[in-house]
């Protein structure tokens, strides 16, 4: 099994860094323009376990993730891929954000585990880790930077 964790500090408090996250539809809001639309199916909620969101990205590909857990208490929330592009399966991430007791920042990590050919694996670790996850955390900081 590949893993991939990526990790920041934001200069916001914990609570509104998570308020910025906390809706697992959100992607369109928060992640920095990659996402062209989004939409939780069934009418579900964006805190509804079990939601799925079904999203686009601006190069057209389509994904479909299930929220298999999200946590107010702990500021996260987990889910799987249902459909994506990517050459991976079981995938299955999370995202948690911790108040730094040192000032008033706040630790955010993102994290997945997946399955893939052994030949791929450096490939997908490094592709989450620097795309998908840094990706969202260069966008949060800029919005609480300007805010």
């Amino acid at each position: 099994m590949a893993k991939s964790y990526a990790s920041t500090v934001i200069d916001a408090p914990a609570d509104e860094v998570w308020a910025r996250i906390r809706d697992f539809n959100g992607l369109p809001v928060w992640h920095g323009g990659m996402v062209a639309t989004s939409e939780i199916e069934d009418g579900k909620a964006g805190d509804q376990v079990g939601g799925v969101r079904s999203f686009t990205l601006t190069n057209d590909a389509h994904l479909r993730e299930k929220l298999v857990g999200h946590s107010d208490h702990e500021r996260s929330y987990t889910y799987d891929f249902q459909k994506d592009p990517f050459d991976v399966d079981n995938y299955l991430a999370t995202i948690r954000v911790t108040p730094v007791t040192d000032g008033n920042t706040s630790f955010v990590e993102w994290w997945t585990s997946f399955d893939c050919d052994r030949d791929k694996i450096g490939y997908w670790e490094n592709f989450f880790a620097t795309e998908v996850f840094q990706g969202g955390f260069d966008a949060l900081k800029a919005h609480f930077a300007a805010t």
